[in-house]
């Protein structure tokens, strides 16, 4: 297929843009990207919204590495990408070197866990584009590393999770420190009402792009085992035993349950390793690689691994421990059955998770098969499901200020 026939170029990318995305073996865009990428090169400033693995990191990436490459090229960035997490970051800024390589259009990713030194230097000899977490981002600004008074588009990226980890602050200093003539994206996977009103005060009439609702991505099949929390050790291990193909990505809430279950299951012959913030950056790094690669089958993680975490091949999810948030819950199942591919989403479900159950499947306007597990089932049953789970209404655009893009 010719650029100019190729269903990217249809979006008014550039050669060497439709040329990139084609080498990266992308064919038809997903529907973040079919209605954000004109928006975008068009100038609007967009509030996008989509679940996980719909594409929105190239939603963003494309139109504003174009973009960049139509501009003069200074020793300050031209392109600022705010994320939530240092995984996250690390994934923008792959994407970025990989679309922007024909423009010359080069990265520089800040984020703590690591040195300031090597990365002031990077920033003393200059970028188009740098994608950081919102504290590193500061501690530069403050210290005269990064001058953020040539930015032209600037992407906030995860909103709802800045939100959630108390970052909005200092986002919004960020943004104060960013010219008035910027071009301001703002992408989320859930758009809370804070989100909402962040996007009211730092943006600019802007276009409203929403595909879906906050649920589970098709092609994820999702499953409820009850059992006796003091068996869901047990019942993890008999499961990675059940499946023999496929990579494992099991989510926990703290850093210590992390560490305790990939204990358990490597004294038990698993290929394991665990993520989670209290790990150094290069341990994070080594664990995130050996999974990728294969070489582990096993991911333990926490939250920090709900987002940014962009791995075919991950054939099962398993929530060994329920999230407080249900939107984590969408967040941690889309790790899986990304793209088009499909994939489990496994949670193992205690007596005492049943209210959490609830308010996810109230989230997602459907029931969760429960499926007990034969040797694992509670002595005591859980609470049945309600009969029809409360579909959470469509979010509305402010009254001011947002216009929605059919």
């Amino acid at each position: 297929m010719s650029d100019e026939r190729h269903p990217f170029a249809q979006l008014g990318l550039a050669p060497a843009l439709v040329e990139a995305v084609a080498r990266a073996g992308y064919v038809e865009p997903t529907e973040i990207q079919r209605q954000a990428i004109p928006a975008i090169l068009a100038g609007h400033d967009v509030l996008g919204t989509a679940h996980t693995g719909t594409g929105k990191t190239a939603a963003f990436t494309l139109p504003a590495v174009q973009r960049l490459s139509e501009t003069e090229h200074s020793a300050a960035p031209r392109g600022l990408v705010i994320t939530p997490t240092r995984e996250l970051a690390q994934q923008v800024g792959a994407a970025v070197t990989t679309y922007g390589a024909a423009s010359s259009i080069e990265p520089v990713i800040v984020h703590g866990g690591t040195p300031l030194g090597p990365e002031k230097d990077e920033l003393a000899f200059g970028c188009d584009v740098l994608v950081a977490t919102p504290g590193r981002l500061l501690d530069h600004v403050k210290r005269g590393n990064a001058d953020l008074s040539c930015v032209e588009v600037l992407v906030i990226d995860e909103a709802d999770r800045m939100l959630d980890m108390g970052f909005i602050d200092d986002v919004k200093e960020i943004v104060r420190r960013t010219p008035a003539s910027r071009q301001t994206l703002l992408f989320s996977a859930t758009m809370p009402g804070g989100v909402r009103w962040l996007a009211h005060e730092l943006m600019t009439d802007p276009e409203e792009v929403q595909v879906g609702r906050e649920t589970a991505a098709e092609g994820i099949l999702q499953v409820l085992h009850p059992v006796e929390w003091s068996q869901k050790h047990a019942l993890l291990h008999h499961l990675l035993q059940e499946w023999p193909e496929g990579q494992v990505l099991v989510f926990t809430r703290t850093r210590v349950a992390a560490t305790y279950l990939a204990d358990y299951l490597r004294a038990r012959d698993v290929s394991v390793a665990s993520l989670h913030g209290g790990k150094h950056q290069d341990q994070r790094d080594k664990a995130l690689h050996r999974f990728r690669e294969g070489t582990t089958r096993v991911l333990v993680a926490t939250n920090v691994a709900a987002r940014g975490l962009d791995i075919l091949g991950i054939r099962h999810v398993v929530n060994f421990d329920v999230p407080e948030d249900p939107r984590d819950y969408v967040h941690r199942v889309g790790r899986t059955a990304r793209g088009d591919d499909t994939g489990n989403a496994v949670t193992l479900m205690a007596s005492s998770d049943w209210v959490e159950i609830r308010a996810i499947e109230r989230l997602l306007g459907e029931t969760i098969e429960r499926r007990a597990v034969q040797g694992f089932e509670p002595d005591v049953p859980p609470p049945p499901p309600e009969e029809e789970p409360v579909q959470r209404p469509e979010p509305t655009a402010l009254r001011r200020g947002i216009r929605r893009r059919k």
